[in-house]
């Protein structure tokens, strides 16, 4: 299997993220199985194998970044000074089970991110 193509890249030269692969859901049945994951203990090709466990990795990482960029997205909101209801640094720290100096760098992103959005 080729290696992925790498993410687009923004204006300020950051890598633009791409859209996570859709992820197949399991049946309940399946879900409560320990044992069972995506369908990947059925496959017996090794080649096979790998490639659709490659998939899945792919798109949890992808799946996973983008998250944390909607996480830094609130943060940034719930942190900004023009709203009323204004949360400190701690308490958006708390709320995401974050340390306040990780808060603080995770609001900064969301507020680049902001940026990045905004129409010039």
């Amino acid at each position: 299997m080729p290696e992925p193509n790498p993410a687009p890249e923004r204006r300020d030269g950051e890598p633009r993220h791409r859209r996570p692969a859709p992820l197949l859901f399991e049946p309940p049945d399946a879900a409560a199985d320990p044992e069972h994951f995506f369908d990947l203990e059925s496959i017996e090709d090794p080649r096979e194998l790998l490639g659709r466990a490659t998939e899945l990795a792919l798109a949890f990482r992808a799946a996973a970044d983008r998250a944390m960029e909607f996480q830094a997205l609130a943060a940034a909101q719930l942190a900004d000074p023009r709203r009323f209801d204004r949360l400190p640094d701690e308490a958006i720290a708390e709320r995401a089970e974050w340390t306040a100096d990780y808060a603080r760098k995770m609001i900064e992103f969301g507020r680049e991110l902001m940026r990045d959005r905004t129409p010039e």
